[in-house]
């Protein structure tokens, strides 16, 4: 359940163990956990400026803040840390302004337009335009894995409308199958990022089970993925 480097404080794993593994994160990256400023996440569209003063939060010292789906920050050496289960990753880097954002999107996120949000901080704190924006929409569940109820359906049918037919298959039966991918990518078109500038792994978490964390494959009996990103001291991303 825990073999492959679980990144939660909160899912039944030995917190020492957990820590090592960030610890192991952090070594990869050549920084130290010290550095790491953690989301809080509860599914919110809710985007927080992270500054020096948020160093180690989460991990080495505790968090004052609560409901952060959303890092976004200019400073350099600060490491964002979200985390993941199926849900989608969305990574933001202003390669004008050198600012850079990390949000977690599930479909509640997705509905709430969360690359939105994380896109129009960026440009209130930091000055950033979304044509200066290059994203990438990480590991998550692909559509043919992720079936929905007809009630969260109707919520992407009438925030995306036009779009049902590009995001929705209607299997029939009051079920549907959602593509989280095709409507984040939606999302950030939308707030004027360019098409050229949006990456989209095509990684399937539920269909990667064996080498990824998955709440719909395992049942809810998994650890956390982890996504980190960082300005680096040296003046590249």
């Amino acid at each position: 359940m825990f073999s492959t480097l679980n990144l939660s404080f909160s899912r039944g794993d030995d917190l020492l163990n957990v820590r090592e593994n960030f610890r192991r994160v952090a070594e990869a990256l050549q920084t130290p956990c010290e550095r790491f400023v953690l989301s809080d996440q509860t599914h919110t569209a809710n985007v927080r400026v992270a500054t020096r003063e948020d160093a180690g939060k989460g991990i080495t010292r505790e968090r004052d803040y609560r409901d952060v789906d959303g890092l976004v920050t200019n400073e350099e050496g600060l490491v964002l840390a979200t985390f993941y289960a199926d849900c989608v990753p969305l990574y933001f880097v202003d390669v004008r302004r050198r600012a850079i954002g990390l949000s977690h999107s599930g479909w509640r996120g997705t509905v709430a337009r969360m690359g939105q949000v994380t896109v129009d901080t960026m440009r209130r704190e930091f000055k950033s335009r979304p044509e200066d924006i290059v994203c990438a929409i990480g590991p998550s569940i692909c559509r043919d894995c992720y079936e929905i109820s007809e009630d969260v359906a109707e919520k992407f049918e009438a925030e995306f409308f036009g779009f049902e037919e590009e995001l929705l298959l209607d299997k029939g039966n009051g079920k549907y199958q959602l593509d989280l991918w095709k409507a984040n990518e939606r999302v950030l078109l939308d707030a004027g990022i360019r098409a050229a500038n949006i990456s989209v792994t095509g990684l399937c978490t539920c269909c990667n089970e064996k080498l990824l964390f998955s709440h719909r494959a395992t049942g809810g009996k998994r650890g956390n993925l982890g996504a980190f990103l960082c300005l680096k001291e040296t003046g590249s991303v």
